[in-house]
């Protein structure tokens, strides 16, 4: 029989109480009695509109992926170049707009679910992936538009930006230093600045 919700509404509230709660304290981290704090529910409540935990942690980290991709679309629509729009990635990822207290989901749940939670971990690559996949967009658009060379690999020039932003989060946060963050930032500027026709 298929799982149905006592209340969408009861729902949403439960997904959003628990987003940064899940996206700090991880999967395995987060206890009923956490759940039941954050959202003000019991959990008869809880698992009224959820059939487990796991489920209430992937709505989460889907609400907390998309939460950033909203911001980040705010800034790249507003840029008018391609070069521009990959740039502002790194201003809103810089400015600390984009990652809330808890850090970057995409990063926290690929760390802790990789040996543990083969579901979550696949949220995680899928978003991974995905954010690869706009800055490759990204390049072949600005190729076509001739501000990127023609010789530029945009596989390999994506992927190695995206590491270099993930990067800067993780040795950030991991040595409260956020001047790593600014430098590490500065060199994924000048990664995209050498694509560039002159």
């Amino acid at each position: 029989m298929k799982f149905v919700p006592r209340s969408e509404t009861t729902r949403n509230l439960i997904i959003e109480a628990t987003a940064e709660l899940f996206n700090k304290k991880g999967y395995a981290g987060t206890s009923i009695a956490d759940m039941e704090k954050a959202t003000k529910l019991t959990k008869g409540s809880i698992y009224g509109n959820f059939e487990n935990k796991e489920q209430v942690a992937l709505a989460a980290f889907d609400y907390n992926l998309e939460a950033i991709r909203k911001k980040i679309r705010t800034v790249v629509d507003a840029a008018p170049s391609y070069k521009g729009k990959i740039l502002a990635y790194l201003d809103a990822y810089n400015n600390g707009h984009v990652v809330n207290s808890g850090g970057c989901p995409l990063q926290n749940t690929a760390v802790e679910a990789d040996d543990t939670h083969e579901e979550l971990r696949k949220r995680a690559a899928d978003g991974l992936l995905a954010f690869k996949g706009s800055i490759v967009e990204l390049i072949n658009k600005g190729i076509g538009a001739r501000e990127f060379r023609e010789d530029v690999n945009a596989e390999i020039a994506a992927l190695t930006f995206v590491a270099l932003v993930e990067g800067a989060i993780l040795i950030s946060r991991a040595t409260k230093d956020r001047s790593a963050l600014k430098t590490i930032l500065e060199s994924a500027r000048k990664n995209i600045e050498e694509i560039c026709i002159r």
